[in-house]
């Protein structure tokens, strides 16, 4: 990682340390990741390079959290959001972010009460400082939907996921964004029974990712096993397999086998279950208390 000189003090350079970040993600070395996270926040702390510093808590929280360390994203969260509040920044936008990316990793392990407090805490600052429209609330509103979806809220739920579609879909280029937007409101329908609505939700989903060809965005995954879903419902058991295997893949290259991955095993050993493949039951049931147990 480079370094650059700022009048008499070095600090990192912060560009080389996220195309460095950006290389193992695009060479699916997950695990050169953690290591190179903690090292690059030593350095930036040696160097008292609060901004960098700052970026790469946030990268942490966001890296533990797609790999269920979530320990290790709680206290990324506390040790950045502590350090803006000294810094005087805790009215910002930055501060907002963080708040959004430690509030989002509190929802993926569960603890939805935490999420939302700080989910409102980003959403005080969002309506003092940003107009209605600004494309940061649909990020606020999309995360909110998937923590109130968790927590059974399904009717707010939709609600807070069709406000972040109203306002993507008046911005251009956002084509990941939508459909990352369409998958989460695909799972509320899910919970309304409304499986119509969701399969539609997911066609659209699943064409807007794959328009970036061999470049699919790390949520595809959520459209894939989606369809897995729909396809379960209808009774089309072969279908609902290839689309959750499909989805088992997807996660893997992302992320490895976190704690998403052994949901989606536990998902394909059902779908099994369901065809009478009683051996493939028993071997996705097997890989699917291995994650768990590994992760706890």
């Amino acid at each position: 990682m480079g370094i650059i000189r700022e009048g008499a003090r070095i600090v990192m350079n912060i560009d080389a340390f996220f195309e460095e970040l950006d290389s193992y993600f695009d060479k699916n070395e997950v695990e050169k990741i953690d290591g190179f996270l903690t090292a690059s926040l030593e350095q930036a702390k040696e160097e008292e390079d609060y901004a960098a510093y700052i970026s790469i808590c946030n990268e942490m929280i966001g890296f533990y959290r797609s790999v269920s360390a979530f320990q290790k994203a709680y206290a990324a969260s506390e040790d950045v959001l502590l350090l803006m509040e000294e810094l005087k920044l805790e009215d910002t936008e930055h501060f907002a972010t963080t708040l959004l990316n430690a509030a989002t990793a509190y929802s993926a392990a569960g603890d939805y009460a935490q999420a939302l407090r700080l989910y409102r805490q980003a959403m005080q600052i969002y309506e003092r400082l940003l107009p209605a429209g600004d494309y940061r609330w649909a990020s606020l509103y999309n995360n909110m939907s998937i923590m109130l979806e968790k927590a059974g809220e399904n009717g707010e739920a939709a609600q807070s996921a069709k406000k972040a579609l109203a306002i993507i879909e008046k911005q251009e280029g956002n084509e990941a964004q939508m459909a990352t937007t369409l998958t989460n409101l695909a799972m509320v329908h899910f919970k309304l029974s409304e499986n119509e609505e969701a399969k539609k939700c997911l066609t659209r989903a699943i064409a807007l990712f794959e328009q970036d060809g061999d470049n699919i965005n790390e949520h595809y995954s959520g459209a894939l096993a989606g369809m897995g879903e729909a396809c379960f419902r209808d009774g089309k058991y072969e279908e609902s397999l290839s689309y959750y295997e499909r989805a088992l893949e997807d996660v893997k290259r992302h992320y490895g086998e976190n704690m998403s991955y052994g949901i989606l095993c536990e998902n394909c050993a059902a779908v099994c279950g369901s065809m009478g493949d009683e051996e493939r039951q028993k071997n996705y049931a097997q890989k699917a208390r291995e994650v768990m147990e590994r992760l706890q």
